[in-house]
């Protein structure tokens, strides 16, 4: 552990990492292919508009705040108590713009003035292959994703077994919903291996092979980004 981190365990279970002294610095793996997925959705430096379903330690907030200072955020978390928690302890650096919510995400994102459209849409409530049937779903998907700009990118962390059931689920959810679908992860987990976490990104324009280039360069490595046929074998 890094000096100046903290770790969020929720019944023992270790939920979220947040090094206070370098919010840029992110410890897990899967959140830090998150965080490279963010940096591709604008130039670098440039505020953006973020919406995070599901807070957790508000780690990938820091991030954007950390890389893109003056970005406009907001938050949904379905528990007040923990949001309030990681708050008291963890306090968000000085200058961040961050507007929370508490409740759930398919009502919370109805709910947001019309007006405020994202740069990124970040997903990260799914733990397992069971999942809240009405937010893992095309419905869900759509509504996100009308809430993008044009150029905006939807980013779902969808924790899985080998079977990798819930990701194939979602793969076709979010094919039904927008334009392109990218899969994102430790080459492994394509395998069914073992358990663990791929990142999901759906895209409102057709994927670029730059951003598949840059984000295999950037890892954690062995890294693996999946599109189009190649998507279609997991999907199967």
């Amino acid at each position: 552990m890094v000096e100046g981190g903290f770790i969020l365990s929720i019944g023992g279970a270790e939920q979220s990492h947040v090094n206070l002294a370098e919010p840029s610095d992110i410890f897990y793996e899967y959140l830090r292919r998150i965080g490279h997925v963010v940096d591709l959705a604008a130039e670098p430096g440039q505020p953006i508009n973020a919406l995070h379903l599901g807070a957790g330690a508000l780690t990938l907030a820091r991030y954007i705040q950390a890389t893109r200072p003056g970005s406009e955020q907001h938050a949904v978390e379905l528990e007040r108590e923990l949001l309030d928690f990681v708050l008291q302890k963890l306090p968000m650096p000085a200058g961040t713009t961050l507007t929370t919510h508490i409740g759930d995400a398919r009502d919370s994102l109805v709910e947001l003035p019309a007006r405020v459209m994202f740069d990124v849409v970040i997903l990260d409530i799914f733990s397992g292959p069971e999942a809240p049937a009405h937010i893992a779903c095309r419905g869900f998907y759509e509504e996100a994703a009308a809430r993008l700009r044009p150029e905006g990118v939807l980013i779902v962390n969808v924790g899985d077994e080998p079977a990798l059931t819930l990701v194939r689920s979602q793969v076709a959810a979010l094919r039904q919903a927008m334009p392109d679908v990218a899969a994102f992860a430790e080459t492994g987990m394509f395998a069914g291996r073992y358990p663990g976490n791929i990142i999901l990104v759906g895209t409102r324009k057709p994927w670029s092979s730059e951003w598949t280039a840059q984000l295999l360069a950037r890892g954690p490595h062995p890294a693996t980004v999946l599109t189009g046929v190649e998507l279609d074998r997991i999907t199967a």
